[in-house]
Parts: C-alpha cells; structure tokens; sequence
C-alpha cells in the first residue's frame, strides 16, 4: 500500500504553536512517527506540508495514479477550502482526515469540515496517534 501523508498550513509550527492545543512534538517528531509506523506496516508513504491551498491541491492531484490513498490535515483549509474538496473528489482516491485536537469542541467556525466530505472516515483529537489509526483503516478500507 502506498500513502500520501498531507498536512496542511501551520503544521510546520507544530511544537511551538499553541502547544496546550497542540502539544510540544514538532513537525519533524510527527515526520519519524509516522515513517515508523509506515515500516513496521510495511506501508510506502510519503509526507508533504504547505501553507498554501494550492500546494495541497498539487499534492493531492500529483497522488492520482501513484498512491492508493490519502492521511490529510488539511488545518485551517479544513473550513475554508471548497478547492481542497474538489481535489479530493477530482482523484476519487480514498482519504481520511485527521486532525490533532478536537475540532468538535473548539470554535463554531470549526464546525464544518469541507475536505471531510470528500474522506472515507475522521480522526480527531488523537494527536500523533490519528494518523496511525487512519492508515490502519485505509489498509482495511482497501481489503474490503
């Protein structure tokens, strides 16, 4: 199996951005974690991070034909970025969203996730530990 990791805006900032929301690990802590994890599945991966909405859309339509899924937090883009889903709908690849905190404890505008609905499944508010569990259930998504 073959995993496009991607993070969106300020995800580089992990560790010194808002770290009673975000914890102190940083972008590159989350970067080990996951090429761990991906080794031990026997998952080949790769992980991408942009600040810019159309990095992501890039990053997901360069996935079309070379990966079998998507792990995306799409961060800030998550509630603002219709562009973000028509990519995700464009490559029609299964995706799962992840994100760190609870979002659906957080601020109204929060509440809606545009991306989301264009991925198989959501995990939120798990930390580090979502993006494992959304490539566990790609790997089942996939047998099924």
């Amino acid at each position: 199996m073959k995993l496009l990791f991607l993070n969106g805006p300020n995800l580089n900032m992990l560790g010194i951005r808002e770290p009673d929301i975000y914890g102190r690990r940083t972008y590159a802590d989350l970067e080990a974690y996951i090429g761990d994890f991906c080794g031990q599945m026997g998952i080949e991966y790769a992980i991408k991070q942009s600040n810019y909405e159309g990095g992501l859309v890039d990053a997901i339509q360069s996935a079309y034909g070379s990966m079998d899924g998507i792990v995306i937090n799409p961060a800030a883009y998550t509630h603002t970025s219709v562009a973000v889903l028509d990519a995700l709908k464009a490559v029609a690849l299964p995706a799962v969203e992840v994100h760190l905190s609870r979002v659906s404890e957080r601020e109204d505008f929060r509440q809606i996730s545009y991306a989301g609905m264009a991925c198989v499944k959501t995990f939120a508010g798990y930390g580090f530990a979502g993006y494992r569990m959304a490539a566990e259930f790609l790997m089942e998504y996939a047998k099924n």
